[in-house]
Order: structure tokens, then sequence, then C-alpha cells
């Protein structure tokens, strides 16, 4: 009887907390769209389609999941959205995977409205480089995305001294040099961005509100053409607008985007005398030898890695939680410089135009990413604690095991 009793009362306890759990998924939205076979026909027959083909347990693909999410997020608009971001779990649809010849996941494909062969994406995974890839697949018939005006084009205005208190449309020729000194107010997009698309107006006003202001510059970067740079200042989604001072990205604005709210922030940023000191910037290669860090370039790393074991560190100077690194990096390798058969710790600055190729070649999809090589070749991404007791344990199993 009094097991009866029990097993009622777990029954009711978990019956008077359904609205609860329906709450919490309720707020786990899902913003791509589910394919399967019954509707992934019908559905790329009425639209472009970017899918995601995966399966659950796959590693890359729960690493993926965010981005992915965030991706859809911004593109699913409900009035004429140019492409659906979509998904197909193959280990639920083994036979339309198989008709895509899907053979790994995570697969990207792209299914362009009244074409037969999809384009799979073979770049890495971060929203620069997709949404590049989204930006030349809705463009391959010179088609200009709708939204802000001719923002989808790449640029070939003239590259001179920019006047500041107008909205500065930025490129790979003029961005480092607008950015390297003063302040700065730099919006971040993609052309077909529905965001983006509702800020371009507001963003034009901030230019026009602040043009007898001469301590900050706006300006704004299509990143559907010049990916590198947002790459380089990990932007993650549309429109992102960080303020930058001297070259050096100091926060990510997160407030609402009305012409006050910005007006009142620039307001803020430039009357703020006691802001913190932002950490210290990687050490310039100068001081390597000093602390046996090597600075690694696309001209040495195969031939650095080629013998022994090298523990290297892929990083950008602006990023924050590579400063916060930087010290504990330096000491691993002056702990690895003191032991017999000296294990070598590197770093390379993905950031730094000859390393941009090598950084892609080793899959560096943020930072900083850290890999150890063994004899050249590359074991699995480093993702544990970043603490000097973990790094030193971590690369010491190289000296006991001859493999990671």
């Amino acid at each position: 009887m009094m097991a009866w009793k029990n097993v009622l009362f777990v029954s009711l306890a978990i019956f008077a907390l359904m609205p609860f759990i329906a709450t919490a998924e309720e707020e786990e939205k899902n913003f791509a769209v589910e394919l399967t076979a019954d509707n992934f026909d019908e559905a790329i027959a009425k639209n472009n389609h970017f899918v995601k083909f995966f399966a659950p347990w796959c590693g890359h693909c729960k690493r993926l999941h965010p981005l992915w999410e965030q991706l859809a997020e911004m593109m699913n608009v409900k009035d004429e959205p140019q492409v659906i971001i979509a998904k197909v779990d193959c280990t639920q649809q083994q036979e339309l995977c198989a008709k895509h010849e899907i053979t790994g996941y995570p697969t990207l494909r792209f299914f362009k409205l009244g074409e037969t062969e999809s384009v799979k994406f073979k770049g890495t995974r971060d929203m620069p480089a997709i949404t590049e890839f989204i930006n030349e697949q809705l463009n391959a018939d010179n088609e200009i995305p709708h939204g802000e005006e001719n923002e989808g084009e790449k640029k070939t205005a003239e590259v001179g001294a920019v006047e500041k208190g107008k909205l500065v449309e930025l490129t790979e020729d003029n961005f480092a040099k607008h950015v390297s000194s003063g302040n700065h107010f730099v919006k971040f997009y993609a052309p077909w961005c529905s965001h983006c698309q509702r800020l371009a107006p507001t963003w034009e006003e901030l230019a026009k509100a602040l043009q007898n202001v001469q301590d900050v510059s706006i300006a704004k970067i299509d990143c559907t053409v010049y990916r590198p740079i947002c790459q380089d200042f990990e932007v993650k989604g549309y429109p992102t607008l960080l303020w930058i001072e001297d070259g050096k990205k100091i926060e990510k604005y997160s407030g609402a985007r009305s012409l006050d709210e910005l007006q009142s922030y620039v307001k803020k940023m430039l009357g703020s005398d006691a802001a913190t000191e932002a950490p210290a910037a990687e050490k310039p290669s100068g001081d390597a030898d000093k602390l046996q860090v090597l600075q690694l370039t696309g001209d040495n790393f195969q031939d650095t890695v080629a013998d022994g074991v090298t523990f290297v560190k892929f990083y950008a100077p602006w990023c924050g939680h590579c400063q916060n690194l930087s010290p504990v990096w330096d000491q691993l390798a002056e702990k690895m410089h003191s032991v017999a058969n000296p294990i070598k710790i590197a770093k390379v600055d993905c950031t730094a135009p000859e390393n941009k190729k090598l950084c892609i070649e080793q899959e560096v999809e943020g930072y900083p990413t850290l890999f150890a090589y063994k004899n050249g070749v590359r074991q699995s991404e480093y993702d544990d604690s970043r603490s000097l007791s973990e790094l030193v344990a971590y690369i010491t199993k190289f000296m006991r095991h001859d493999e990671l």
C-alpha cells in the first residue's frame, strides 16, 4: 500500500511540473527549419535553402549548433526571406541524406531556387565565412540583395583621408589606417540581414547627428565583402556594433538601437575619462627569445612542428581571452624549456596577413585555439582549463606516451 502511495505521489508531482517543463522547452527556441523526406523537395522548390545535414551525437555538429541557430534567427524572417536556414537529422532521415551523398557530419549545402545541383560549403565554420558564402550564392547572377543601398557591392570609391562626423564606408584598404587612432563606433553588417536593414537609416542619422563632434567617427563595414577583417574582430552575428579606440576593440554595444540610445552611448564613451586600462596585448616577437615562446608564421610553421612536440597558440592581439592567456603561455614556455627534451611552445598571430591562410588550413575557428603537434601531426584541439598546472599536465603527456 505504501509503495502505491509513493508511485501516486511521484506521478502527481511530475504532472504538476509539466507546465514548467513545457515552458522551459519553449524558451529554448529552435529557429532552423526541420526538413524531412516528406517536406524537403517541396520546401527547396519554393525558396533558397541553406541546409545543415547533421547527427545529434556528432561533436562538430554540437559546436556548430548555436551558430546555426543564430544564423537562422537572422535569416528566417517572416516577410520574403532571401534564404531559409534549415537542418536535416541524418540519423532519422537516412535515405534523404544518402540521396544527397552526405558522407560526414556536419555537411552544409546551399540549394538555390530553380537549380537541380546544390553547392557544398567548404570554408571555416564561423559567421563571417558562412555569411560570405551565402552572399556569393545569392549574388551568383549579379543580383544585389535588397537592403542598405549599394552595401552588397564591393566598394571602388577612392580611399583617401576620411572626414570624421560623416558615415564612413570602411574597406580592406582603409580600415586599419582609419581605426588606428582615435575613437570609432563601427557597424559590422551583412546586406541581406533584416536587422541590419532596419538599423541602416538610424545609423545614417547617428552619423549626421554627430557631424560636429570631432572626437569620434561613425563607420560601417560589409562583412560579406571584407570577411577577414570581421573575422579578426570576432564578429559572430549581424549587426555587431563595436567601440574601437586606437585600433583596439574596447567593447561590444548591446543596448537598444534607437537614435537616442546610440547617441547616449557615444556621449558616455567620450565622457569617460577613468576608463579601465585594457589588458596588455601580446608581447612583440622581440621578447620571444627571452621567454622561449616561438613566434611562428606561414613561412616557418611546418618546419618548426615537423620534429618533436610543439604546442601552438593561435591568437588575435585584440582578443581578451588571448590577452589573459598570454602571461600563462610565457610561464608555460619557461617551464617546458627547463625540462629534458624540451617541448616547443609557440604562437601564431592569425590577424597577420601572412598567417591568414595558415590559420584557415589549421581549422582555427576562434581565439585562442590551442593545438599540440607531434612530429608534424596535429592532435585534437585542447579545450580544457587554461591554468598553468592543467596546461603543463596536458603537454607533459607527450613525454610519457607516444600519443596524446
